[in-house]
This record gives structure tokens, sequence and C-alpha cells, in this order.
């Protein structure tokens, strides 16, 4: 007897059951949906999450409050991610939301379970949906970008493949990324404009850097056009170093690291002629 089949359905009639569904359609890059294919769906216990270190780490309980009541009336639209480890869930993408239903006193929440990701693989989505947020501060994309780059061991590169950020924007969030943390805090309270900490970096190392530090941190400095004029002011009133005060300062160097007055003389004459 023959096999009988199913009659054949266009592709335009064929229902499709898609996990991603509700997801904010910027988030719902190529290389998110690739990653978070497989995941199931399910309603999680709050308490049963575990939340570690995020890209964000900047929160406004009022913010929080009003998004988790916002949430209580209208539902969660956008899951949470979540990855199983072992017994136990631990959170990739969500933590605001999260904290808004957690400050509520909400107890469950619809959840997206991954399971077997690498780090890097977490990671690529958790920086993913963080960047997809307008409100997300350069400082915590910064240290996101550059977490992710002492975890992979990664170019580069490589992190704007896996990231889809031009590379001049992740050589610039690394810069970022190795500042001093009182400036990044700093930066984050002030809402100052990365190109001042950019700018200040390039400087070099004098006690004026240390003096334009000294107003970024206490918020007197948050645009570049400021830092600009300030730079300009400074260059002027600095006083230029005269090219005897300069030999003769190199001179001292020299003779407290070489003992051997043959050397002496000869460092000597070479400068000598370098000035003439």
């Amino acid at each position: 007897m023959a096999k009988e089949f199913s009659a054949r359905v266009s592709k335009r009639e064929r229902k499709v059951t898609d996990i991603t569904v509700g997801i904010d359609e910027k988030i719902l890059r190529a290389n998110d949906q690739k990653l978070l294919r497989g995941a199931q769906l399910a309603t999680i216990a709050l308490n049963t999450i575990v939340v570690r270190d995020q890209v964000r780490t900047k929160f406004n309980d009022e913010s929080l409050r009003e998004l988790g009541e916002n949430i209580k009336v209208n539902g969660l639209i956008q899951p949470l991610v979540i990855h199983r480890e072992g017994n136990k869930f631990v959170l990739i993408c969500g933590e605001r939301r999260f904290r808004a239903m957690t400050l509520i006193g909400m107890e469950e929440a619809p959840c997206f379970i991954l399971e077997n990701k690498t780090k890097e693989e977490l990671m690529a989505i958790q920086f993913s949906e963080n960047q997809a947020r307008e409100d997300l501060h350069y400082i915590d994309q910064a240290d996101s970008i550059y977490g992710y780059q002492k975890l992979t061991g990664t170019s580069e590169r490589k992190i704007t493949a896996a990231l889809g950020i031009s590379k001049s924007e992740v050589h610039r969030c690394l810069m970022i990324a190795k500042l001093p943390r009182d400036i990044k805090e700093a930066a984050k309270t002030f809402n100052t404009e990365k190109y001042v900490l950019l700018e200040w970096n390039e400087l070099p190392k004098n006690e004026f850097k240390e003096e334009i530090k000294g107003r970024i941190l206490s918020g007197d400095i948050t645009k570049r056009l400021q830092l600009s004029r300030l730079i300009s002011q400074l260059k002027i009133e600095k006083p230029k170093k005269k090219k005897d005060d300069s030999v003769e300062k190199l001179m001292k160097v020299l003779k407290t690291q070489m003992k051997d007055p043959k050397l002496q003389a000869r460092a000597k004459a070479l400068m000598a002629e370098l000035i003439n």
C-alpha cells in the first residue's frame, strides 16, 4: 500500500512557532537569533535566578519602580534570558526588568532558558541586548567589551565581527575601559562626554593632566569644548623650556648613569653638535 502524505502547504500558509516573538526588533540581530535558537520559554520563580555582574551598573530606583508597576499592569512583553547551570538559573539579559519586578514584589516571570552555551556566546547575547537600549551608559558598554576581550583573548577585528560594531568604536571602548576607576565613575555621575575621557587620556603625564583630572572628577568639565578651551589655556600659560636647560638636565642624567669619563665627554660633544 502506498504511503500517504499530507497535502503540500505553501510557504505563505505554513505556521511557524518562533520563540523570539515579542522581543524588541532591535535585539533580533542575526547573532542573537542563532544563539537563542533552541531556547525554551517557561515561567520561572524570580528567587531561583542568580544575578552575577552584568553590563549595566547604573540603576535608578524610581525608574525601576515605574517599570515594575508597568509590567504588573501590562505584563512582561520581553522575557528575561537565563542560562541553566546545574540546578540553578543565571540571569543573562534583563537585569533592569528583573530588579523592577523584584522591587514591587513580583514572584515569577516568563524566561527564555538557554542551555550548554559557552561564556563567549552568553557575553555576546548580553552585550547585544544591552547595546540595543538607548540608556546604556558608554562606560558600561566599554567595560563589557573589555570583559569580552579578556575572556576570549580575541583581537579588535574579531570583536567587531562578533558584536556587530565598528572597529573604531571597539578601539575607543577598550581605551575607555582601561582608564582609572575614579574617572569612569565621575563620567557616569556627571554624564561626561566620552571624548573628554579619550582626549584626557592622550595628554602627556604632568601636573597639568592631574589638574584636568581633578576638574573632571569634580564635574567642572563634562563637555569636549570645555576641555579644549582649558588645554589651550594651559598651553599658553605653560612656561617654555630653554634648550640649554634641557641639555643641562640631560647631562646630569648621563653623568649619573655613565661613570666612564670618556663616555661622558663623547656624550657632551654629541649634544653640542645637536644644538648648534
